[in-house]
């Protein structure tokens, strides 16, 4: 047997006959992976809220619904103030999405420097990393001083906060090439330009995406916690002021909102891993 799909002869042209298990396997994969991505995920989503709903958790954690407003009272609080949700959230948004780009370009040139360095490079990750280890709460207080009470300040933070990830990952996917690669760059007399422009930088891409996907969490996370302190918009401060005054479903909206905005943010730079990362095996593998 040869391992190729049967034939039979139409007039003068022989075709290939698709066979019916074949496409019965590719149904079946479809089948399953719909089950695995989509179904599954969604049902487990429901049950939780439906669970929530019925006060099941507040019944095993003895909670009342003040403590743990139901779902149902925080969807009615964001159709109430869906106009400033939304704008909050964009301004957090905005924060965050500046942050992270400053962090993530300078945790690249620092990666750079370290490879093209490697002496004294890999003492500047580790500083980016002792900086990275400093709690946001001790953070805010100086941003503050430094920026003022304006964005400046969260988008310092955050810059702070996601320049070690993005710094470590890149620094990684450049020392890490394929050893035959380089050779060949070294035996065509490559300047060392030509080799970061063409190997290493490359090669770092994988590692990148992976880096501005971790920050998309890091920089809501951080932007929302500087906002507890001193800030006159945003989801943060909006959250922190409805906590004061008991107002349980409007902070418990504003959590929603900053999770929705955080998914949004995370399927763009999923998207654009995409776009960019077409070459890579591991999209390949995926397609």
């Amino acid at each position: 047997m040869s391992g190729k799909p049967a034939e039979k002869e139409v007039g003068w042209v022989s075709q290939p006959v698709v066979s019916i298990p074949s496409v019965k396997k590719r149904s079946q994969r479809w089948k399953f992976s719909y089950m695995q991505k989509i179904a599954l995920p969604l049902g487990a989503g429901i049950l939780f809220l439906l669970l929530w709903q019925l006060q099941v958790f507040h019944a095993i954690l003895g909670l009342r619904t003040y403590q743990l407003p139901l779902p149902s009272s925080i969807v009615e609080a964001i159709f109430e103030n869906i106009d400033i949700l939304l704008s909050y959230m964009v301004y957090t948004l905005s924060e965050a999405v500046l942050g992270m780009f400053l962090g993530s370009l300078l945790g690249f040139i620092l990666a750079l420097i370290a490879t093209a360095f490697p002496k004294w490079g890999k003492g500047g990750l580790l500083v980016v990393v002792a900086l990275n280890a400093v709690p946001i709460v001790a953070l805010a207080p100086i941003m503050n001083l430094w920026f003022g009470d304006g964005i400046g300040s969260r988008v310092a933070i955050v810059t702070v906060v996601t320049m070690a990830a993005m710094a470590i990952n890149a620094h990684k996917g450049m020392t890490s090439v394929n050893p035959l690669a380089l050779d060949l760059m070294h035996s065509y007399a490559a300047k060392k330009i030509a080799v970061f422009r063409y190997l290493r930088i490359s090669n770092s891409l994988p590692f990148v995406f992976t880096a501005l996907k971790i920050n998309t969490t890091a920089s809501m996370i951080g932007a929302i916690v500087g906002e507890f302190f001193f800030s006159s918009k945003g989801l943060g401060y909006l959250l922190s002021n409805s906590v004061k005054v008991a107002k349980m479903p409007l902070g418990w909206a504003c959590i929603v909102m900053a999770a929705i905005g955080g998914v949004l943010f995370y399927l763009i730079v999923e998207g654009l891993e995409k776009i960019f990362l077409k070459w890579h095996s591991s999209r390949r593998e995926h397609n």
